[in-house]
Parts: structure tokens; C-alpha cells; sequence
């Protein structure tokens, strides 16, 4: 598996996790992180991911 697919790959792990979190840990209480915001936060990170991940395949070699 290359660098390339290997970062799409991640970046839907990381944005699936994410999504997760911000949809079913709405009454999750934590003392120190809100995990609905913590699922934002990797949503936004796993996109980036998965949006990096794409330019670099389409891109390819250059």
C-alpha cells in the first residue's frame, strides 16, 4: 500500500471515529473533554486526511 492510499485510508478511519463521537456521546459526561467536540475536531482532521490523501493519488508523481 502506498503513502497515498494509506493517508485516504486513515483520514476515513479518523473521520468515521469521529463521527461517532459527535453522534452517540452527546450525554457522555467527562471532566476534562467534551467528546462530541472531540468528534468535530477529528472529523475536520480525518477530512483533511482523506482530502490530502486524494490530491496526492490524483496529482500522482509530480
Amino acid at each position: 500500500m502506498n503513502k497515498d492510499a494509506k493517508a485516504l485510508l486513515w483520514g476515513v478511519v479518523t473521520f468515521v471515529i469521529g463521527l461517532l463521537l459527535w453522534r452517540f456521546t452527546g450525554d457522555v459526561e467527562t471532566p476534562v473533554v467534551t467528546l462530541t467536540k472531540l468528534g468535530v475536531v477529528l472529523m475536520v482532521v480525518g477530512g483533511l486526511e482523506a482530502a490530502y490523501g486524494i490530491y496526492r493519488s490524483v496529482i500522482g508523481g509530480r
